[in-house]
């Protein structure tokens, strides 16, 4: 009785692969739908909460504009869809795992699982970090310089593409921990290697903050400074969880 031939099992295996992957694309996309139909009605009340940390700091008569015709109905759609993404998150990543678990080795997994959780975690710190602390802090001072004769008036879009922008550098930002967790897994660093560094980290830190914030020394400290704990806690997080080569094939 003939065999089937190497190329046709390679064939069915891609296959259900893809099928598997549309099945949990199809499943992740039904997510974020559902979060944005139940926030579209809340579309406005969305925005005036994001605006709140430049509006409370605007002079007495100044506000928000929208220089589009468009722009009052399609601004608060589009923070209704990032919103959406926000919220849906959990769930995508989850369905992310669910298809890329079964190819990894059980010592793979152990690792993955929590640094999957505190990826997602951080992100969200850094994003209240910034909505709560830095945004109020750079708006105060952009408000303060503005020049006399000068009414500043933001759009109400670029307003929205400004905060977006801050709010994925920050919760990027605050993934130091498990970046450096990674790359000490994989072999590129060691504990040892880390602590010698501190002092460039430290310097790369401030640099990468004073290219991200707003022009103002607040800002820029108020980013530097989580970025170097968080070193220290992805230091922290490589002693206990990381074992030389771990990430590597037989190993644990």
């Amino acid at each position: 009785m003939a065999t089937p031939e190497p190329e046709v099992d390679l064939q069915q295996g891609l296959f259900s692969h893809l099928l598997e992957l549309r099945s949990r694309l199809l499943k992740a996309s039904a997510t974020v739908l559902a979060v944005l139909l139940a926030l579209v009605p809340f579309a406005n009340r969305l925005y005036a909460e994001l605006a709140a940390p430049l509006v409370a700091r605007l002079p007495e008569g100044a506000h928000l504009i929208a220089t589009e015709v468009a722009s009052p109905f399609v601004t608060p759609l589009k923070l209704a869809f990032y919103a959406a993404l926000f919220i849906s998150m959990p769930m995508i990543l989850y369905q992310l795992w669910a298809f890329v678990s079964p190819g990894l080795y059980k010592h793979e997994k152990r690792l993955a699982r929590p640094l999957l959780a505190a990826a997602l975690v951080l992100f969200y710190l850094g994003c209240a970090f910034a909505y709560f602390l830095v945004l109020p802090a750079a708006f105060r001072f952009l408000t303060a310089i503005t020049p006399q004769g000068v009414e500043m008036m933001t759009d109400i879009t670029h307003y929205l593409d400004f905060v977006m922008l801050m709010f994925f550098a920050f919760g990027l930002c605050f993934e130091v921990p498990v970046a450096v967790v990674i790359l000490a897994a994989v072999g590129v660093v060691d504990l040892d290697k880390l602590r010698s560094s501190r002092r460039y980290a430290i310097v790369g830190a401030f640099a990468i903050a004073a290219f991200i914030t707003p022009p103002d020394i607040t800002s820029m400290i108020m980013l530097a400074v989580p970025m170097c704990l968080l070193y220290e806690l992805g230091m922290l997080a490589v002693r206990w969880l990381v074992k030389p080569g771990s990430l590597k094939p037989g190993a644990g």
